[in-house]
Order: C-alpha cells, then sequence, then structure tokens
C-alpha cells in the first residue's frame, strides 16, 4: 500500500472533518439575514425566483410568490442601502428601496417577465392600503386619549402656517430663478402640497385638462416631478431631523407628538406602541379584522359621500378611541399588529412602489437647477415652519416638522417612506392628517383659483 493511500481510518477521520465543518457552516449562515429572512432560506428564495423568472413561470396571481419576491428584492435593496457609510443616516435605505427599481424599470434593466408580475400584483391588490390600515389603526388604538386629543388639535396649526410660508417662498423663490408666476403656482407649489398622485397629481391634472382645455396626460406630466422630488427631499430632511435628535434630545419626542410638561406633575406616555409587549396571535389577528371592517366603512363612506376612505377609517379610529372603547386585549393587539407590518412589511411594500408608481423618466427630464432649488426650497420652509411653530404650540419641534412634511409627499407610500426614514412610523395617524385633509383643501382652493384666472 502507498504511503499516500488513505486508510479506512483516515478515511473515517477526513469525512468527519468535512462532516464538522459543514454543520458549522451552516449554523453560521443560519445566523446570518438579509433583512428578517435567515440567509440560507434568502438563497434558496433566490435560486427559486430566479429559475421561475428564467422559465417564463412567475406569477403575479400567486400571493406566495409575491411574497417571496417582495421580500427577497425589498430586503436585498434596504440591505444594500444600510451598508453604505453616511448614506444610510440620511434615509439611504429607503432611498434605494424607493428609487433604484425605478430606473432599473425606465431602463429595462429588468426582464419582463420579473416586472409584469410585480405591476399586476400591486394594480389588483393595492397591498399599500393594507399597510396603512394596519399602522393607522394599530397606532391610534395604542394611543393615551389625552394625547390623541390634543395632537390632532395642536398639529393644525403648524400644517396651516407651514403652508402658507412654503407657498409663499416657494414663489418667490421661482420667480427668483426666472419660472413664470402661472407655472410656479400651479405646477410646482400647489402639486407639491396636493396629497400625493391618487389623491393630488390626478385631480388636479382632470381638474386642470377641463379648465385650461389641454390633454390631461399633459398636465399630469408637468405635475408629477414636482410631487416625487418634493419627496425624496422630504426622506432626506426627516432622516436628518432624527440625526439632529439624537445629537439634541430636547427637540426630539423619539415618535411622540405632544409634549407632556414634567414640572407640572405629567408623567412622558410613549405615543407609539411599546416594545416589550407580548400579545396574544388571537388579540392581533382580532385587532386586524377591526381594522379591516373599519376600512371597509370608510371605502362604503367614500362611495356614498365621496369622502377619502384612509380619512374615514382614521377618524372612526379615533371616535373608538375617545369613547374609551378599546378593551385591554384590544390594546394589546393593535400594538402586537403595528410592529408586525412596521417591521416586517415596510421593504418589500416599498419597493413593489419605486417599481410601479415612479416615473424616473419624468424625474430625468425635470432635473434641472432651477426647478430643483424651487421645489427644495418649498420643501424646506414647510418643514423648518412645522419645527418652529409646533414648538411654540407644545409639540416635539422634530415630530411638528416631520408631520408637516408629510403634506409634500407621494401620498401613503410617501408618508411610509418619509416616516420610514425617521423612524417614526407611529406617526402616520398625523401624517395621514396632513397629506389627506391639508392635500384635499390645497387641491380645491388650487381649482378655484385656476378657474377665476382663466
Amino acid at each position: 500500500m502507498s504511503k499516500h493511500q488513505y486508510t479506512p481510518d483516515r478515511k473515517s477521520a477526513f469525512k468527519r472533518c468535512i462532516d464538522y465543518f459543514s454543520i458549522k457552516t451552516l449554523k453560521t449562515l443560519s445566523h446570518k439575514s438579509i433583512g428578517i429572512i435567515p440567509l440560507p432560506v434568502y438563497l434558496i428564495l433566490v435560486a427559486c425566483l430566479a429559475t421561475m423568472v428564467w422559465n417564463h413561470q412567475l406569477m403575479g396571481n400567486n400571493i406566495c410568490t409575491m411574497i417571496a419576491l417582495l421580500a427577497v428584492c425589498g430586503y436585498t435593496c434596504s440591505t444594500i442601502g444600510q451598508s453604505i457609510p453616511f448614506f444610510r443616516r440620511i434615509g439611504g435605505s429607503v432611498i434605494i428601496v424607493t428609487f433604484v427599481p425605478a430606473y432599473l424599470v425606465a431602463h429595462q434593466l429588468l426582464p419582463a417577465d420579473f416586472v409584469d408580475p410585480i405591476h399586476a400584483f400591486w394594480e389588483n391588490n393595492h397591498p399599500i392600503y393594507l399597510f396603512i390600515v394596519a399602522v393607522i389603526v394599530g397606532s391610534v388604538l395604542s394611543m393615551d386619549r389625552q394625547i390623541l386629543i390634543k395632537g390632532f388639535i395642536k398639529i393644525f396649526v403648524p400644517l396651516l402656517m407651514g403652508s402658507i410660508v412654503a407657498a409663499i417662498t416657494g414663489t418667490l423663490v421661482g420667480l427668483a430663478v426666472g419660472f413664470d408666476l402661472f407655472h410656479i403656482i400651479f405646477f410646482i407649489v400647489v402639486p407639491i402640497m396636493a396629497g400625493g398622485l391618487g389623491e393630488g397629481a390626478i385631480p388636479l391634472s382632470i381638474g386642470y385638462a377641463k379648465i385650461l382645455g389641454q390633454p390631461q396626460g399633459d398636465l399630469l406630466a408637468q405635475i408629477l416631478p414636482a410631487i416625487i422630488f418634493a419627496n425624496l427631499f422630504v426622506i432626506v430632511t426627516a432622516a436628518a431631523l432624527n440625526l439632529l435628535g439624537r445629537h439634541y434630545p430636547r427637540f426630539s419626542g423619539d415618535g411622540q407628538l405632544l409634549r407632556v410638561d414634567k414640572e407640572k406633575g405629567g408623567a412622558v406616555k410613549a405615543e407609539g406602541p411599546h416594545e416589550d409587549v407580548r400579545p396574544l396571535l388571537t388579540d392581533v389577528a382580532a385587532t386586524g379584522m377591526i381594522a379591516i371592517s373599519f376600512y371597509l366603512i370608510g371605502v362604503l363612506t367614500h362611495q356614498l359621500f365621496g369622502w377619502p376612505a384612509p380619512i374615514a377609517m382614521l377618524l372612526i379610529a379615533v371616535l373608538v378611541k375617545l369613547l374609551n372603547l378599546v378593551s385591554p386585549a384590544m390594546h394589546e393587539g393593535a400594538i402586537g399588529l403595528y410592529h408586525f407590518f412596521v417591521k416586517v412589511t415596510i421593504y418589500p411594500l416599498l419597493f413593489a412602489a419605486g417599481m410601479t408608481i415612479i416615473p424616473w423618466e419624468k424625474l430625468a427630464a425635470a432635473f434641472n437647477l432651477p426647478f430643483i432649488v424651487t421645489v427644495f426650497s418649498t420643501v424646506i420652509s414647510l418643514m423648518a415652519t412645522g419645527f418652529l411653530v409646533g414648538r411654540k404650540v407644545g409639540l416635539f419641534p422634530i415630530e411638528a416638522a416631520i408631520v408637516t412634511g408629510c403634506h409634500s409627499g407621494m401620498g401613503g407610500s410617501g408618508d411610509i417612506a418619509i416616516l420610514s426614514a425617521a423612524h417614526r412610523l407611529s406617526l402616520m395617524p398625523f401624517a395621514q392628517i396632513s397629506t389627506r385633509i391639508g392635500g384635499v383643501i390645497v387641491v380645491i382652493i388650487a381649482l378655484l383659483a385656476i378657474g377665476c384666472l382663466s
């Protein structure tokens, strides 16, 4: 026998060594994850999804497949954003998850068998509404009643003052950089504060088309860039405000909007759901059904009276809380519902939104210095006013500025991106007030004004 030939004992030892390192490697990999997905599971999902795309078998009507696809893509993008130094501190994860898919779709860098199922899933199911329902109802039902009342009343002050200051600032800056007054007001300033895409851009374009006698599509193309760039600026500013709050805690409520004076014997109560509560799964499921019932009432209200469904749902949730109809089980279920959707579904939803509702080509066409300066000055003046006025009326300045900034977001998906970048999704009910009610008022005033001028 050659001295280099393996004996049975040597073979057994070699096999044990391979087994040991294989098990150790698997254990190491199992403790790593991409987002919430364990790394071995992530690799399996990537292999399965890639094979489906290659074989043209990726189906948008299969809920399990779409959950896997959006989770893999969303968490991959968020992980990339979190790994970039400094960029991650200014909302890098949210920016990459939202805008990189839009870029890839616009430049046809993704196969149609990958893009089309996501478009179909988004258009047919509108998953963003489920997220908003869960976060609004979860945060409202878990709030302190007195803070809820005072917060809703006081937030209108910085919102109103911020809108006025932003309109004046944006108009003056737009005139200074050479824009026409009519274009500044109705195609930059008004769209920024109109409430997003569905509730703002589309009603504005329809109204403008009827009044001005121009094609709606052309007008919509002029309106969209201001909304999208404004949303991007608010995301970055909200993330910067979050950093400011870490260095200067006196300006930040860590997700709590309303100040409570300790010197007068008040206790500072967290508005957002608590981390240490472990509700029963049945309570979470029951609260989820309650949230859906609130939303269906909102949908019915919209069908009968034309009111925005999210606002009607929000008012119902607030009324239930004010009437003290929230049981302890419902309270804990609301906390669990809130945390599940905030921690699990945010990045997959933002990825799908970026692929389906952000027109990258319109962003690129509008990218010029005068336009950017006008939009940026409008957004910054809006949030700066919210910061200063919020402090005067007893709100935490950073929270007041972020909620006021949601007035210039892209609707529900914009609110999610902004609050995620600031790590303050507990402010969603107030953000919806800012976006929906503030947007409706701006749209009505703009259409009345342009009708009179025409």
